[in-house]
């Protein structure tokens, strides 16, 4: 199991960076740049014309890497990386028709709230019907730490899972606002998923291998993503990375763990409200000078301190990690007893 996990690593980095060779200068020949909202730090509009929708370098690799590695388990009829892969792409396909449209209008706005929402919601409940048919989910609801089930009826049950997807994938999208963040976010999450299979055995083998494969083709995505970003993952990507963490929840049955897990964009999700709401509450007064929260970094925060990108990035990615293995604790004894 540990080979294919490495291999599952190994495989999504070097596809990533050989897509990436060629899509960087395609999405620049064919002018998908980014258009730069100019309500942000105006030290953001020199990225203006940077590449978008890179995400297709990692859900290539990650593609890949489930029917290279993954195809013993789909030969043994398990297909839960299949399934998460292909929520992961539902939603990619949502992001990547709002990024098709900011292309189009040449702004920073595609597709309604409204529109992105339903979509999202059909989304999330097709993929826990299919879950619970194949037997990888059950209404019993996991608690991490304690290690015990709190069981509710099925309709609630939906009704919680499809509010938590739609969240977790809004959240993830949020956070894509700083060169490399959203990847350095997701990496030690996807990490935390490997590790659970590793301590719970071969039986979760096809989710290890799924955010193995992801963790690899994010380190790749990095190449090009650090800042100075040369191509950015787009909605296309963002989108994809939240139904996949939400996906991996679910098809692992430990839904509540994403909160320790996602809290740098569940920070980022509350800043944001926070902002909205106390702006119309008090009729022009911010909690934050911008939202969300790596925003209110870059422009001084609370403390005058103006923080650089590279610095909002070490800050999000070395918090995630303090927080994945926290959570990794939490679940180890599950099947243990």
């Amino acid at each position: 199991m540990t080979v294919k996990l490495i291999l599952a690593l190994v495989v999504g980095f070097g596809v990533s960076v050989c897509v990436g060779v060629f899509l960087v200068p395609w999405l620049r020949s064919i002018k998908a740049g980014q258009s730069i909202k100019e309500i942000g730090p105006v030290w953001h509009m020199n990225k203006s014309g940077t590449p978008t929708m890179g995400g297709i370098m990692f859900i290539a690799a990650v593609a890949t890497v489930c029917f290279s590695v993954g195809l013993s388990c789909i030969r043994d009829g398990e297909w839960a990386h299949v399934f998460v892969l292909i929520f992961g792409l539902a939603f990619g396909v949502i992001g990547f028709l709002d990024d098709y449209e900011k292309l189009r209008h040449h702004e920073n706005t595609g597709l309604s709230a409204r529109m992105k929402f339903l979509l999202q919601l059909a989304a999330a409940l097709i993929f826990l019907m299919l879950l619970r048919s194949r037997g990888y989910l059950s209404p019993n609801l996991y608690v991490p730490f304690w290690n015990t089930y709190v069981p509710i009826s099925e309709p609630l049950y939906y009704a919680f899972a499809a509010f938590v997807i739609v969240g977790t994938v809004n959240a993830v999208n949020i956070t894509d606002g700083v060169d490399g963040l959203a990847s350095g976010t997701c990496i030690p999450i996807f990490l935390c998923f490997t590790a659970i299979v590793f301590c719970w055995g071969k039986s979760y083998l096809a989710q290890g291998i799924f955010s193995a494969g992801l963790t690899g083709a994010l380190l790749g995505f990095l190449v090009y993503n650090f800042h100075p970003a040369r191509v950015f993952m787009g909605d296309t990507g963002s989108l994809f990375l939240g139904g996949c963490i939400a996906g991996m929840a679910f098809a692992l049955d430990v839904p509540l763990l994403l909160i320790p897990l996602c809290v740098m964009p569940i920070i980022e999700t509350l800043s944001d409200i926070i902002q909205v709401g106390y702006f119309k509450m008090t009729h022009g007064k911010r909690v934050f000078k911008m939202a969300p929260f790596h925003h209110h970094l870059e422009m001084g925060g609370w403390l005058g301190h103006k923080w650089k990108e590279t610095e909002i990035f070490t800050l999000f990615t070395v918090i995630t990690a303090v927080m994945a293995v926290i959570s990794l604790l939490g679940v180890t004894g599950r099947y243990s007893f």
